[in-house]
């Protein structure tokens, strides 16, 4: 289980962050859409590293047309030489109709065009095949000589798909190469609805499950001092709080008998009261949805939930973490060192 970086900050700052991350040992970082451009940092990031693989987890697929992200894709695997890795996510409705004002319906199907979407649209620049693209949500049927990019030797990039249902999980399985799991999943809820479902699927496609790589997204809460873990709890409380709230990620609190709360959360969520809605998050759903504990104990309990569940993994910390981080890590103060080793020495056998 490999250990894997997320590479956050802006764009002034990206392309010596990711030196960094190569310099410390990590062999891939992934960049996610939120603040900035997911595209553009590692874009920046291509440029100051030579063995580091760089993907997006995610990018939003349905704010763009395939084609804009085809382009994009091209490019940044010819940058990168070879490391990019796009990796795409549905968002929920609200988002996609209302913060990027575009279409939204039959999520799952619309993916599975849009990674066939792509693959027409590579074809076409690979092998010169006719661009003739006609699904039920995207139309690719026009294409000259001026508008498609140089061929390069690098192939066209690997494509991950993040999902939590059944439904795009199976997408997953049948089309991609990679499957993107969500800070929300479990462990009990990968090995019990989400594996299944990826292998159900790849078997279908004629695939072999191993060829699709998981990736695990873990919320932690590590510390020694009470304080610490104390305003890091709360922080996480609070990200639990606010993605249970929402309706898409229902199935993951019934799996563990707390379909109700989502209700409650929901509820809290439509009239403001966020207070109140970390509140319903008690002691066993934090350490379910979080590893908690020192910096050892969470390396343990990590490595003990996924440990032969996933491929890799990423660690979701808290906000704010108290102290620099340090030179080992890059990513996390120097009291995290212990788990930071223990996760890596782990993926070196």
């Amino acid at each position: 289980m490999e250990l894997d970086a997320r590479l956050n900050p802006g764009p002034s700052s990206v392309a010596e962050r990711a030196q960094r991350l190569e310099a410390a040992g990590y062999t891939r970082a992934w960049t996610h859409e939120e603040r900035h451009d997911p595209f553009v940092a590692l874009g920046l990031a291509a440029t100051t590293t030579e063995r580091l693989e760089l993907g997006t987890n995610i990018a939003v697929a349905f704010a763009r047309s395939p084609m804009t992200t085809a382009h994009t894709a091209w490019d940044l695997q010819m940058l990168s030489q070879g490391r990019f890795i796009l990796g795409l996510g549905a968002q929920i409705k609200g988002h996609v109709t209302r913060r990027f004002s575009m279409p939204w319906s039959r999520p799952a199907a619309r993916m599975q065009e849009y990674v066939e979407a792509l693959h027409a649209i590579w074809d076409t620049w690979e092998h010169g095949t006719k661009l003739d693209f006609r699904g039920d949500f995207y139309e690719h049927t026009i294409t000259r000589a001026m508008f498609i990019p140089p061929r390069h030797p690098f192939g066209r990039p690997r494509i991950h798909l993040a999902a939590v249902g059944p439904l795009m999980t199976r997408v997953a399985g049948s089309v991609a190469d990679g499957l993107l799991c969500h800070s929300f999943t479990t462990a009990d809820y990968l090995r019990d609805v989400t594996l299944p479902n990826l292998r159900a699927a790849a078997d279908a496609a004629g695939r072999a499950a191993e060829a699709v790589e998981v990736s695990q997204l873990a919320m932690v809460v590590a510390a020694t001092a009470p304080e610490s873990f104390e305003v890091q709890s709360r922080d996480i409380r609070e990200r639990i709080a606010v993605i249970g709230s929402t309706p898409a990620y229902r199935g993951v609190l019934e799996h563990h008998g707390w379909g109700d709360a989502q209700t409650e959360l929901l509820a809290l969520f439509r009239q403001g009261r966020l207070a109140d809605m970390v509140d319903v998050i008690d002691d066993e759903m934090l350490r379910t949805f979080a590893a908690v504990g020192t910096p050892t104990e969470v390396a343990d309990t990590l490595l003990e939930r996924f440990g032969g569940l996933v491929d890799r993994i990423t660690l979701m910390p808290a906000a704010d973490l108290p102290g620099a981080p340090s030179e080992t890590s890059v990513l996390f103060p120097a009291e995290w060192d212990p788990l930071f080793a223990r996760l890596r020495n782990a993926s070196r056998g």
